[in-house]
């Protein structure tokens, strides 16, 4: 049977296809169901003040890096948004004296403008953030060889090849209004395509890649770091893929509740927790890996019942 058109992007895959039944259970959970959507392999975290969100998101960074030696390199893949923690991981480093010589960081993602990924003088260019919010404010004599920061190219061969030169220990993110982590953003509804998304063991075979991006993520980007400028988001980017993802020891998700909405976040915690996979909702296919944690600001979880504005 045909799935649905999308009620936002008629030309796209996304999560508005599923079947009602799933939209409808997701959006019933209350965030006191969330504790019991826990299983092995799936583990939720749930915060009481901002503060502590983030200070706990920062501690991935400074763990992941000090567990790094000159025989046993590792480090932490990191996202842009949620950005707060960043600073977070340049003062802890700093007061702590940590030495990052043999850690390692991966940027998931960056813009791609006029066919090559954005360099630091893109004032949305991700690297830039990561430079300027956390990179730059560390102690020279405490960071990390510049040879330690992949980040994506137009070409991410050699970027997707250094998730084997040392251990990625956590990939950490946030979460799309696509429900994507990265830009795995779902597909065009076309050619191969038209009438099912790809499978979830074929989305898992994608690996660091130029995409192009579902409205639905050029629209969010605009509101989260432009004020909603849309005509200021490139459409295309390059990304960490699922392949490089499931080299990660563990996934890390964030949730501080301006990202995605509240019903987004219920929706991928309800198919992680049951183990409903579709590559429509990217994120959903996190219930294939070994080890995933949701993190909550409780506060952030919102309602979805009518709210009239």
């Amino acid at each position: 049977m045909t799935r649905p058109l999308s009620k936002v992007a008629p030309d796209w895959w996304d999560y508005t296809t599923l079947d009602r039944s799933i939209l409808d259970a997701a959006a019933a959970l209350t965030v006191e169901d969330l504790p019991r959507l826990a299983r092995p392999g799936f583990r939720i975290r749930l915060f009481d003040t901002l503060q502590e969100f983030y200070c706990a998101e920062a501690l991935e960074y400074v763990r992941s890096w000090q567990r790094a030696t000159a025989t046993a390199p590792a480090g932490i893949c990191g996202p842009i948004g949620p950005t707060e923690q960043l600073p977070l991981v340049a003062q802890i480093v700093n007061e702590l004296g940590i030495k990052l010589h043999h850690a390692h960081f991966w940027g998931m993602d960056e813009w791609i403008v006029d066919g090559r990924a954005a360099d630091e003088t893109f004032p949305l260019g991700f690297a830039r953030a990561d430079f300027e919010l956390c990179f730059n404010r560390i102690r020279p004599e405490l960071r990390m060889p510049r040879e330690n920061l992949h980040f994506p190219t137009e070409n991410p061969e050699a970027y997707s090849r250094s998730f084997d030169d040392a251990r990625c220990l956590i990939m950490q993110g946030g979460q799309g209004e696509t429900k994507h982590w990265a830009f795995n953003d779902p597909v065009r509804r076309t050619g191969e395509w038209c009438d099912c998304p790809p499978s979830p063991a074929e989305y898992r075979k994608l690996g660091a890649r130029v995409v192009e991006l579902h409205p639905i993520t050029l629209i969010q980007n605009a509101r989260t770091s432009g004020g909603g400028t849309v005509q200021n988001v490139p459409g295309s980017a390059v990304t960490v893929g699922p392949l490089e993802t499931w080299k990660a020891d563990q996934v890390s998700i964030w949730h501080p509740g301006h990202h995605d909405n509240p019903f987004g976040m219920r929706l991928t915690t309800y198919m992680i927790a049951h183990r409903i996979m579709d590559s429509a909702v990217p994120m959903s296919l996190l219930a294939e890996h070994d080890d995933v944690i949701f993190n909550f600001y409780r506060p952030g979880f919102g309602v979805c019942g009518v709210e009239m504005h």
